[in-house]
């Protein structure tokens, strides 16, 4: 409009509050993320382990069911920490490929395309666009690991009863844990390939890269270094720098179930490499989220 007109009127309407600006960023992702039908149709597929669980629970309590099934389904599948430890082991491998799918092309798309600036000269802060961008994966990966875990934790409190819950309510802490580093890792993890690899398909193969290159080079170097005997503490140190041994070392201990692998990474040498691949991570990502990059 012409400046002489003089018909320009400041935006009158409410504001956004600043704590929940972030939140944004996720809206609107989300409307485009949805409009996948892969996508979709995944975000679909991961809830059917969650019916699957839900029945079991359902079974445990019904008597005609056992009767008409011909099976002790009490024996079958206890409904224990193994139970829910077994849940999120089969949703944490859900929760991984969709931030395949959605994780890879949050940031790059906007590095790639000069729109930082854009964010970032208005009221919102480098760290609430990164929050934005973190929490599609936060609430995506939600949506699959601790809310169906603590809906059936409550399930089966509800058929079993209190005394069952409150015996058990550690359980209920351990889903959300467990899911909770499992869910922050990806985050940070894919954010940050995502910045740096400005390729969907080159970050994705990073994603899978991190997690498989480093268990090699841990093996490879236990092979060279056990030439004597007694030499098997050297892999439970050198597994540090694998965080698929980290996570699983993280998950069994919260859930306490004894390690699956006996080679395991000691507990505090698991939340050590946890806290520092998290803070590299960070530093990384922080390096890349600017509005002009500055050599």
């Amino acid at each position: 409009m012409a400046v002489y007109e003089h018909r320009y009127q400041p935006y009158t309407g409410a504001l956004t509050p600043q704590w929940s600006r972030f939140l944004i960023v996720p809206r609107h992702a989300f409307r485009d993320l949805f409009a996948s039908k892969i996508l979709t149709g995944f975000f679909a597929l991961s809830f059917i382990p969650p019916l699957v669980f839900a029945i079991l629970i359902y079974l445990h309590h019904n008597l005609s069911a056992i009767a008409l099934l011909k099976i002790n389904i009490a024996e079958l599948v206890p409904i224990d920490e193994s139970f829910f430890y077994t849940f999120i082991g089969i949703q944490s491998g859900a929760a991984f490929f969709l931030t395949l799918l959605v994780a890879p092309t949050l940031v790059s798309k906007d590095l790639a395309n000069n729109a930082l600036p854009l964010y970032l000269s208005r009221p919102f802060s480098r760290f609430e666009y990164t929050i934005g961008k973190m929490s599609v994966v936060f609430i995506l990966l939600s949506c699959v690991m601790w809310i169906p875990g603590l809906v059936l934790f409550i399930f089966q409190s509800f058929l079993e009863g209190f005394a069952w819950m409150s015996a058990n309510l550690w359980i209920a802490g351990s889903i959300f844990l467990s899911s909770w580093t499992w869910i922050i890792f990806l985050a940070l993890l894919s954010q940050t390939l995502s910045a740096w690899v400005k390729w969907r398909v080159a970050a994705s193969a990073g994603m899978v890269a991190a997690f498989l290159i480093p268990s090699a080079i841990a093996e490879v170097s236990y092979q060279i270094l056990n030439e004597g005997e007694n030499q098997d503490s050297y892999m439970t140190w050198l597994n540090i720098i694998s965080p698929s041994a980290i996570m699983q070392t993280l998950r069994a201990a919260l859930f306490r179930m004894p390690p699956i692998d006996e080679y395991a990474v000691p507990l505090i040498g698991a939340w050590l490499g946890f806290i520092v691949i998290c803070a590299v991570l960070i530093f990384l990502l922080s390096r890349k989220v600017r509005a002009y990059e500055v050599a």
